[in-house]
């Protein structure tokens, strides 16, 4: 496959950045994108000029660092993560169009590579459980209800990525909360601090500089681990329900 690649570039994080356009060639079809990526980095060394910078870790779809706008679309055009996604999904010639997530809570560090630390300090805000329990207790001394369970291992999924907030006009971070609050509190270990946990977090969200949620839904589309709207629903509910009781 032979492709035409218009990648921004921007040298940190108070420079102007611009697109660049690169050619490469010869691109196997079962190559993932990072791996396209890291042919054309071989090229532009070879060269002597600056390789592109890009974020990422496992290569297994597990992480969340590889996150991209790809032609447009969070991670590209499929329900995956960019590390996962593969150049088969794209045809000889096609012209791509690759930039770094686009929202004022994710400044733009270097070239593709974002700061997303204000996710780490929305988890920090609350998204945890501090009762002592000593060592860890055996797995059925606390009963739980398998749909709630169920619901806990499909919210916890999330691997905060940021794609939702790439993909959303408001650049929200709804889902996100609302994922990392449901996992939590449906557990029992978790109600203690339910009301003060989905408080501390959406505030938190919000002095980030996140927008605000208005239902479009292109979280829920680009989200590779597949996170539902109902997740955004859920932290609505329970964040008025912790308003009523706090006050």
């Amino acid at each position: 496959m032979n492709l035409t690649l218009k990648i921004w570039r921007q040298a940190g994080p108070k420079a102007t950045g611009a697109m660049a356009t690169y050619q490469v060639s010869d691109i196997s079809p079962d190559m993932s994108f990072l791996e396209m990526l890291d042919v054309l980095n071989e090229q532009l060394n070879d060269k002597g000029e600056e390789p592109i910078a890009f974020d990422s870790d496992c290569r297994e779809g597990i992480c969340g660092m590889c996150g991209l706008m790809i032609s447009g679309k969070a991670h590209g055009p499929e329900v995956t993560t960019t590390c996962q996604l593969h150049m088969r999904s794209f045809h000889d010639g096609d012209e791509i169009t690759v930039e770094p997530w686009r929202a004022d809570a994710f400044p733009v560090i270097k070239d593709l590579v974002v700061d997303r630390s204000a996710f780490d300090r929305i988890i920090q805000a609350g998204g945890f459980i501090s009762v002592n329990t000593g060592a860890a207790p055996e797995a059925h001394s606390v009963p739980v209800p398998k749909p709630k369970a169920d619901r806990a291992f499909a919210m916890s999924k999330c691997i905060g990525c940021g794609a939702c907030v790439a993909a959303c006009p408001n650049a929200s971070a709804m889902l996100f909360v609302g994922a990392k609050v449901a996992h939590l509190g449906e557990f029992p270990q978790g109600q203690p601090e339910r009301n003060p946990r989905v408080v501390k977090m959406v505030a938190q969200m919000d002095e980030e500089g996140f927008g605000g949620c208005t239902n479009i839904g292109e979280c829920t589309l680009a989200c590779p681990k597949e996170i539902q709207q109902d997740a955004i629903n859920q932290l609505n509910i329970d964040l008025r329900h912790a308003l009523r009781q706090m006050t």
